[in-house]
């Protein structure tokens, strides 16, 4: 089956104002898009509203053209994984235990985890270099491990739709090149709500942009990531320009020129 989302003219407001106003996005099937926007525009409220945990004012979302608001827990869970930025406290458990959470969807009721549970499990920390850490307790992990722990556990979920919050967050500058490289590399359908605008260039194949709620722009990493939009949306001033190497968009901000 063709993964793929579609969100449409999604709304959401809160003490009469408006947070997310009339989005539309769509993820194609092994597609990577980036969600960009300062600080406050609204990006993970609105990605709250696609993964199911914010009702919308208004609007729908479509995973492989079933509504998710109209679909069960179970099916949505089978159908995506989320990284999202609050994991619900500290877990009082070992990382192989929290990694195992992410096969819940896919046992019945009562059922013990099985040996394919835990390879599973064992692979998804090999893959985000924490097989080291599957005896320690979560809570004593720095901000970068628990980080990597819960896209593991994303990982073992494996669900044709990635849905990731500041999947960098907290991480080093290797650890979040080996994460971007990871999640391409799987060839999933993913939306990435990101800070960082040079590894939204890199790795993403298509942006949208928000600005007090609303899109202000949308298209390619080129098409978006303009010195005039950056510092139209960001307040900085910045220089692009196109890597020899790669062929994408090379961003170099101008610190003293912010406005």
């Amino acid at each position: 089956m063709n993964t793929h989302l579609e969100a449409r003219q999604l709304r959401w407001h809160a003490a009469a104002r408006h947070i997310v106003r009339d989005v539309s996005l769509h993820v194609g099937h092994g597609e990577m898009v980036g969600l960009l926007g300062p600080n406050g525009s609204g990006k993970s409220t609105l990605l709250r509203m696609i993964y199911r945990t914010l009702q919308p004012s208004c609007g729908s979302v479509h995973v492989n053209g079933r509504d998710v608001w109209h679909s069960a827990a179970r099916d949505n869970a089978r159908a995506m994984a989320v990284l999202a930025q609050e994991h619900g406290g500290e877990f009082e458990l070992r990382v192989r235990d929290v990694v195992l959470m992410g096969r819940t969807p896919h046992q019945t009721a009562w059922a013990r985890d099985s040996t394919e549970d835990f390879r599973i499990v064992a692979q998804a920390l090999q893959r985000v270099d924490a097989s080291g850490l599957s005896e320690r307790m979560f809570s004593t992990l720095s901000g970068g491990e628990k980080q990597r722990v819960l896209m593991a556990r994303a990982l073992a979920q494996q669900a044709p739709l990635l849905i990731l919050d500041e999947p960098t967050n907290h991480l080093d500058v290797r650890h979040q090149f080996e994460l971007m490289n990871l999640i391409r590399s799987l060839g999933l359908t993913a939306l990435a709500a990101l800070h960082e605008l040079p590894l939204a260039a890199h790795y993403c194949d298509r942006l949208y942009l928000l600005k007090d709620g609303a899109l202000a722009a949308q298209g390619t990493p080129a098409e978006v990531l303009t010195p005039e939009i950056i510092a139209d949306v960001y307040g900085v001033h910045a220089l692009v320009h196109t890597s020899p190497l790669t062929g994408k968009p090379v961003i170099e901000f101008l610190p003293d020129a912010v406005r």
